[in-house]
């Protein structure tokens, strides 16, 4: 068990408890955070509170995190491509179609039991379902990921994130030639109004979220490959923000990828790029700061083989 004490400052003098930690125990989700108060594993002078309780300049509150790893989570021997590890953190490239951590529909094969059978332990802020995880990609986005295998490495981690000090870029491959040699997409997005299962820009509940991005290369006018930074890290936000700029990820289903590419005229090429069975997004760079080290440190996937035999295919029927 983990403790951590939190001394009130004016600053959060009124905002609820459960609020305080999930925005200060990252990424602590506020029911995890409303999990732990009603277990009473977060006190206020030895008694417990509720959710709702408002907080006061100068009150204390003790707060025992989870152990690492839940007997629920089983450890599995599974492949893992790992770019570094250390005592503190270990940095992968995860493979497309794996999922980052077990869900409904997903016990077992996820990224998570492959640490655990090769880590043994790691952070347990995140729950019982996610030790280690301070971020995560889609199930079909593949690259590099970093994980905690501590609790202070998970705080630390975590806090880069929530501060946007990370700096996470992509290589992504979109449908049809972008006009522009780079640009920059700002808007608000979250859960569509119309379908709960997409992200939107049009929602009445959105989040700022930034993208920046550049282009590598134009395969005539069908394809560009791109360079992505991604400022924020909001759900789905590239697909989102390809989809929103008129140039959806080739193999996004979701997202509009395979509706666009039908309109694609060379009916080999066409075949080529309806056959790629996910988004072509691949997470390249993460910078970090070491959590114990204090080290900038960054870390570079290769790109998946499956997308630059897509491009190779590409380019062969476009000469």
């Amino acid at each position: 068990m983990t403790h951590h004490t939190f001394l009130i400052e004016a600053k959060n003098v009124g905002e609820r408890v459960d609020v305080f930690l999930s925005e200060n125990l990252h990424p602590l989700s506020r029911s995890q955070a409303k999990k732990l108060i009603d277990e009473a594993k977060v006190l206020l002078k030895g008694k417990k509170i509720k959710p709702s309780y408002e907080l006061r300049a100068g009150d204390v509150l003790e707060v025992e995190i989870p152990p690492p790893a839940s007997s629920d989570v089983l450890p599995e021997e599974l492949p893992l491509d790992i770019l570094f590890e250390d005592e503190d953190i270990i940095v992968v490239n995860k493979s497309a179609g794996m999922v980052v951590h077990p869900g409904p529909g997903h016990q077992e094969g996820t990224l998570v039991n492959a640490l655990l059978g090769h880590c043994k332990d790691l952070s347990g802020i995140g729950g019982e379902l996610k030790p280690g995880i301070v971020h995560r990609l889609d199930k079909g986005t593949s690259g590099v990921m970093v994980a905690a295998k501590n609790d202070a490495a998970h705080l630390h981690l975590a806090a880069q994130f929530a501060d946007r000090t990370i700096q996470k870029t992509y290589f992504a491959v979109v449908v049809g030639a972008c006009k522009d040699l780079s640009g920059r997409i700002e808007s608000s997005i979250g859960r569509s109004m119309s379908d709960r299962k997409k992200i939107s820009s049009r929602t009445s509940k959105g989040r700022r979220a930034l993208t920046e991005w550049r282009i590598l290369e134009r395969l005539g006018h069908s394809l560009s490959t791109l360079e992505i930074g991604l400022r924020t890290g909001r759900t789905h936000q590239i697909r989102v923000h390809m989809c929103e700029m008129g140039h959806p990820l080739v193999g996004d289903e979701v997202y509009g990828g395979r509706t666009r590419a039908k309109g694609i005229r060379d009916e080999l090429l066409r075949d080529v790029i309806l056959a790629f069975p996910r988004p072509a997004l691949h997470s390249l760079k993460l910078r970090l700061l070491h959590p114990r080290t204090l080290e900038s440190m960054l870390f570079t996937a290769p790109l998946a083989e499956d997308i630059e035999a897509l491009l190779g295919r590409c380019r062969e029927i476009l000469k």
